[in-house]
């Protein structure tokens, strides 16, 4: 392959040294995509490399990164040694770019890659844990690399956490904005400025590559943010002179998500949260017992009433006459309204960082439907995350009720706490 003189940021020199691990993170206009597929067609060019191409979700060949190395196959002028067809790229010299989506694969058959040279996983913001413990071990191959390249949307995601917080061994990250690029375009400047004047809370995110507090459309977004940025998500130790609540969303296929909370004065201290399925109630009894807390009044919602099937008795019952908890049912009261409350209660909560973790990414995630029809938000979303959103509703509902045996002086928390 005839070779002329090719361009790059100076950031993205990191892709032509060795690595296990090639990782750029950062916001619009920074030329990752581009910087990525240039580096890798000019060394599948001077050596038979076998490169996938690949992302979560990949419907048809219209999702991947096909057309762009196309493109750039013809500005690099390599149409003589590169042949594009409607699912492949080949190189005249045995190497071959190949195309496909990680959520469909299984451990077998994600296997036909092991033998990948390289690895450009795009817009790995939203790959899954259950992915990337696929892929990785599969690309074995001595010598083989993996490049990653995304906008971060939380600091919870697991390509945040795995690449970036976590950065494994032989690994070079690098984050890249529209400031390292010496080509940003005076269009692209046009509509970051545009972002930054009109909307300035997603300006960070989608030009500066900074995390997000919650996601797009998260109805507790400013709430979580308000919980970042004025520390409230921290070490949150229990007060033994304080009684310990415990507020129920039930669930036996759907997960069972329990709150454990303080309440000192008007301020609300989250201390603990529970997840399960598929438990009966005098398990998840038990595991609270283990704690040895000074127990409040156990709050369950008003389906916490009703006769279950599989006893004969409600889990009011069961929870109250033969697990010997003092049992409350959280009043009726619609969606809306708990959320209003909600909202409320977050201004004066502080979480536990650690053993809350799961609780926060709730609130984090906890979003309304948007039918196609309307394209208008509804109702919130019944998914994975609504269970402990759920749970934060009915504490907020009764948080007013929450008493305690003796009246403590205010708590200040520690401004920083590591965690083992």
């Amino acid at each position: 392959m005839e070779l002329t003189e090719v361009r790059f940021p100076p950031k993205f020199e990191f892709l032509f040294h060795p690595a296990r691990y090639k990782v750029a993170h950062g916001g619009r206009g920074a030329g990752k995509s581009w910087s990525f597929g240039k580096a890798l067609l000019l060394a599948a060019g001077q050596a038979p490399l076998r490169v996938l191409c690949t992302r979560e979700v990949q419907k048809s060949i219209k999702d991947s990164v096909h057309k762009l190395l196309s493109d750039q196959i013809q500005g690099l002028g390599l149409g003589q040694f590169y042949q594009v067809t409607q699912s492949e790229i080949r190189g005249k010299n045995g190497s071959e770019f190949i195309f496909a989506g990680l959520s469909d694969h299984t451990v077998e058959s994600i296997k036909s890659y092991e033998g990948v040279d390289r690895v450009w996983i795009e817009e790995a913001q939203v790959v899954s844990k259950r992915s990337w413990d696929i892929l990785i071990p599969t690309i074995r191959k001595p010598g083989s690399e993996i490049w990653v390249s995304f906008n971060p949307e939380l600091d919870t995601d697991d390509t945040w956490t795995r690449f970036v917080e976590n950065a494994p061994p032989d690994s070079h990250v690098v984050q890249v904005n529209w400031s390292d690029n010496p080509w940003f375009s005076k269009e692209l400047e046009a509509e970051r400025y545009h972002c930054k004047k009109t909307s300035p809370k997603d300006y960070e995110n989608i030009w500066e590559g900074k995390c997000k507090a919650a996601i797009d459309g998260a109805i507790y977004a400013d709430e979580v943010a308000a919980l970042q940025t004025q520390g409230r998500i921290t070490f949150v130790p229990y007060e033994p002179k304080l009684k310990v609540h415990v507020i129920f969303d039930l669930g036996w296929n759907d997960k069972m998500a329990i709150i454990l909370a303080q309440r000192q004065t008007s301020e609300l201290r989250v201390i603990d949260y529970l997840e399960d399925s598929h438990k009966t109630l005098d398990w998840y009894s038990a595991t609270l017992r283990e704690r040895k807390f000074n127990w409040g009044q156990m709050w369950l919602p008003h389906d916490g009433e009703h006769k279950d099937y599989k006893y004969g008795r409600s889990a009011e019952e069961i929870m109250r006459n033969d697990l010997s908890w003092d049992v409350r049912i959280v009043p009726r009261a619609d969606i809306e309204s708990g959320i209003k409350a909600a909202r409320a209660a977050l201004s004066r909560a502080y979480f536990d960082k650690g053993k809350t973790s799961r609780l926060i990414e709730c609130l984090k995630r906890y979003r309304r439907a948007v039918p196609r029809s309307t394209n208008e938000p509804s109702a919130p979303m019944h998914d994975e995350w609504s269970h402990g959103a759920d749970a934060f509703r009915y504490l907020a509902t009764i948080a007013e009720r929450m008493g305690n045996d003796d009246v403590m002086p205010k708590i200040k928390y520690p401004e920083d706490r590591s965690y083992a």
